[in-house]
């Protein structure tokens, strides 16, 4: 997917090179805000460097960025060098905007957008990895439509719930991928309460594997920041199993 930046900005060049030594990227999305998308995120990242495999995180949220909050990351200062080094936190190499404007809002706007991601791609030195995992903001807007044109080989990990209103919004998000020919891992559903089966349903619908559900834990929120007492949740637990299937 040509655009007009990739003619005039030289960052779009750099982004291929810096990426050049990570095995897989994989960018997590979700129609709608508050469906748990950077928790998911943060906890897969988490998974699978618990299992032995070199990650990254990347929090793609420029608005509302809350990685380093889910894995209690120190919001300093990255370190400098012929780029920018991201935080070891638990074992993931994260990069956030929050650790250059804590506590700041970012306003951004048209170019803007696609502006803060170029740089945060261009300058941000991931060295080798196993996985990169993409922490997408809300919708298929500036940002997810940039990581299809820009990241090579991303591949997207849809989430849902099994709200009526977010599985319509999945649904056209799905129409899109599929009719941009984007690598689809599959369809996981959070914050599962009952047994409804209407995301496994429309992941069937478009041929795309479903990868299972992640529980509603009423212990998630105090866990939040210590990775340690995250990884004892139930939720956790399905995410090293969500983590697994991915990795086969």
């Amino acid at each position: 997917m040509p655009g007009p930046l990739d003619a005039v900005d030289p960052r779009a060049a750099v982004v291929e090179d810096r990426l050049a030594g990570v095995g897989r990227i994989v960018a997590v999305t979700g129609s709608k805000g508050g469906i748990g998308k950077s928790v998911v995120s943060a906890s897969l990242a988490l998974a699978w460097a618990d299992a032995g495999r070199r990650v990254g995180l990347l929090d793609l949220d420029f608005t509302s960025p809350c990685s380093h909050v889910i894995l209690g990351a120190d919001e300093g200062f990255p370190g400098e060098g012929f780029g920018v080094d991201p935080k070891d936190t638990a074992g993931v190499s994260l990069m956030s905007v929050a650790f250059f404007a804590p506590e700041v809002a970012v306003p951004l706007r048209g170019d803007e957008v696609a502006g803060a991601f170029l740089e945060l791609l261009a300058v941000t030195r991931w060295g080798e990895l196993d996985l990169l995992v993409l922490d997408l903001p809300p919708g298929l807007g500036d940002i997810a439509l940039d990581v299809v044109r820009l990241v090579p080989r991303v591949e997207f990990l849809l989430l849902s719930t099994s709200s009526r209103v977010v599985l319509g919004s999945v649904e056209r998000a799905l129409r899109l991928l599929t009719g941009l020919r984007v690598p689809v891992l599959g369809l996981a559903e959070n914050l599962q309460q009952g047994n409804d089966q209407g995301v496994s349903r429309l992941g069937a619908s478009f041929g795309v594997p479903f990868l299972g559900a992640l529980p509603y834990d009423a212990g998630l929120e105090d866990a939040l920041g210590d990775p340690g007492r995250l990884r004892a949740t139930a939720f956790f637990a399905a995410v090293r199993r969500l983590a697994g299937r991915l990795s086969g």
